[in-house]
């Protein structure tokens, strides 16, 4: 047995019945609540405005049968893997059901891939079918399955007869009682789904997620969460499908009761929250981050700014209050929230529809600030981690358990471990059994548990605080090792920065590339100092000088070794989906520092020096 360093488990709360596969989570519900809004689905536009249906439980059963029937007539067979590319949206979750319905595996595209990465998902996976969201998915898919002795059709992603209509008509000489003996045979240890990650480090890797993975984590999640995903429930879904986070999520509401919208357009996602009056939101942090700069911008504009950092700074406090138990805040401190919350926070809640209990953030690591400024607004933001290979969440804070800063405990049915080298081991009813490719799963378990490549640590109480990635570690030349993420994430809170990446592998200290926001610039009236394409440097003094203590204030939550003494400033063209920025916004580090080689050694050797960067670590309380 491997040496490490804690331990922390929560049982199971659920047992599934080991025969069900996901389609059963489905029929459970139908019986439940058969006339149930389990979706309320933009149709259109009409003379008065947007026209939105409600679409019960049963009816979208029906559907799913209707289509599922349809794969059947078009010679789909058990085991086919089966692509879907397309926008957000109700059709992608009546696909996405027909397949499982049918023993296919599903393998979600981002609908921001590139032709050539949705050649290597089509090759690696042998997909057989595909279904497309656009005309020009279409061509593509139709090209790379051409290649493939098993290619079938490429399905429109609607119900026009080119999509999802053609194979209703197709179906219908299809029996019940075939589509049940094929529903039936389903082994609830096969692939469900075949979800590729994001390729940061070398090639996409597809993990294998089964119809038990997929069940034992609804069913678990639903019941320890039932104060937030419950019948009266309303959720937007925004996030991309093609994301393991957003259809694990999308599961949980169709089991649980919670009437689904969906907003494909996530500029039109702020808009529809007024529209839809959601009461929970799964969110990645990137979308508070952005919420906060409108407020913070707004207020600048009107010669606020002093007072929304005065508001900032009353909600952080109220927010550290109501996370200790049995604490309440004090008489001034409810007085300043009180008032803020009338010119401020009121007007944030109704932003965000209203109704809002709770929003789950996961995917990257949000910032205890940003949870703590949330929470003492009146939004209470549950952070949660997990993986692809973990059938997205792992670990979770709970309502009324809650503390920002952490990932939380481990969701039911799961034990983390923390390796003698910090990293972040996981076992469970929701991790994969592994990846797609024979190859990728060497080095991938150890002692029977999963290694996610996080490194982390667990406290008392079990609650897991993530702290970088194993192989992001630098080590530099006199043989310190850092962590950089926590300096990242701090300056990459500042608006005006996209992303922020530290060197150092074997140098004499750390440094700095920090790449500017696009749209941030555009905002302040700096776009001309975007060039598409390309990585441009930034001399401009108006971004300088709004740099400089934004990177000081990281460098004083660090300690010494941590602290970065050079910097270069970039513009670059660093949009989702592209060669060195994933569909779910994450850099490929590798690709981007192999590329920026040349750029580095300059950096060394002419990089502009941040004053003070020698001085001892600061506390957090006194950086903040």
């Amino acid at each position: 047995m491997t040496e490490h360093l804690g331990e922390a488990s929560t049982p199971a709360r659920i047992e599934p019945d080991p025969r069900h596969t996901v389609t059963d989570l489905l029929l459970t519900r139908v019986a439940q609540a058969p006339a149930h809004p389990a979706f309320r689905v933009r149709t259109g536009y009409g003379p008065t405005g947007e026209t939105v249906t409600d679409v019960s439980t049963e009816d979208y059963r029906a559907l799913v049968v209707a289509v599922a029937k349809g794969l059947l007539a078009a010679g789909v067979r058990a085991g086919d893997t089966i692509g879907i590319q397309g926008p957000t949206g109700y059709p992608w979750a009546v696909a996405d059901l027909a397949c499982l319905w049918v023993g296919a595996v599903v393998v979600p595209i981002f609908d921001s891939a590139a032709d050539d990465q949705v050649g290597y998902v089509v090759q690696n996976a042998r997909m057989a079918w595909a279904f497309a969201g656009t005309a020009g998915q279409r061509t593509t898919l139709q090209a790379a399955l051409g290649g493939s002795p098993r290619a079938g059709a490429v399905w429109a992603l609607d119900f026009t007869p080119a999509g999802m209509g053609g194979l209703i008509d197709a179906g219908r000489g299809v029996s019940d009682a075939l589509l049940d003996e094929r529903r039936a045979a389903i082994d609830p240890d096969a692939p469900a789904t075949l979800v590729y990650t994001s390729g940061t480090e070398g090639h996409p890797k597809g993990v294998v997620i089964t119809h038990r993975n997929l069940v034992g984590q609804v069913l678990n999640i639903g019941a320890e969460y039932d104060d937030v995903v419950h019948p009266g429930g309303r959720t937007l879904i925004f996030l991309p499908l093609a994301h393991v986070l957003a259809r694990g999520l999308q599961l949980i509401c169709l089991a649980g009761g919670m009437t689904i919208s969906y907003e494909a357009d996530p500029t039109r996602a702020v808009t529809a929250l007024a529209t839809v009056h959601p009461t929970f939101l799964v969110v990645v942090p990137r979308v508070l981050q952005k919420i906060r700069e409108r407020i913070r911008a707004t207020a600048t504009s009107k010669r606020l700014g002093w007072l929304w950092r005065q508001a900032e700074r009353t909600a952080i406090a109220y927010g550290r209050v109501l996370q200790e138990p049995g604490e309440t805040p004090g008489l001034a401190l409810r007085l300043r929230r009180g008032l803020y919350d009338r010119l401020f926070f009121a007007r944030v809640r109704a932003l965000l529809g209203g109704d809002l209990d709770y929003i789950l953030c996961g995917a990257a690591p949000l910032g205890e600030d940003l949870g703590l400024l949330f929470r003492g607004m009146g939004v209470e933001i549950v952070e949660g981690y997990g993986l692809t290979e973990t059938t997205a969440p792992l670990t979770g804070n709970r309502p009324g358990d809650n503390r920002c800063g952490t990932v939380g405990r481990p969701e039911p049915g799961h034990t983390v471990r923390i390796s003698a080298e910090g990293e972040v081991l996981a076992r469970g009813v929701g991790v994969s059994p592994g990846y797609w490719d024979a190859a990728d799963n060497e080095g991938t378990f150890v002692d029977g548990f999963l290694r996610t490549g996080d490194l982390g640590s667990l406290d008392a109480d079990g609650r897991l605080t993530i702290t970088g990635r194993l192989k992001e570690v630098i080590v530099t030349a006199g043989g310190k090792t850092i962590s950089p993420q926590g300096w990242q994430r701090d300056v990459e809170a500042e608006p005006l920065v996209g992303h922020a990446v530290v060197v150092g592998e074997g140098r004499p200290h750390a440094a700095a590339l920090i790449f500017l926001d696009r749209d941030e610039l555009d905002r302040q009236g700096l776009g001309e100092q975007f060039v598409p394409g390309l990585l441009w440097p930034i001399t401009e003094p108006r971004i300088l000088t709004q740099l400089v203590p934004v990177l000081e204030r990281a460098n004083a939550r660090v300690s010494g070794p941590e602290q970065v003494k050079r910097y270069a400033v970039y513009s670059a063209d660093l949009a989702p989906g592209g060669e060195l920025v994933t569909s779910t916004m994450k850099l490929r580090r590798a690709k981007l520092l192999a590329q920026m080689g040349p750029a580095i050694d300059d950096l060394y050797a002419r990089g502009r020096e941040l004053p003070g960067s020698g001085r001892a670590r600061s506390s957090r309380k006194d950086a903040s």
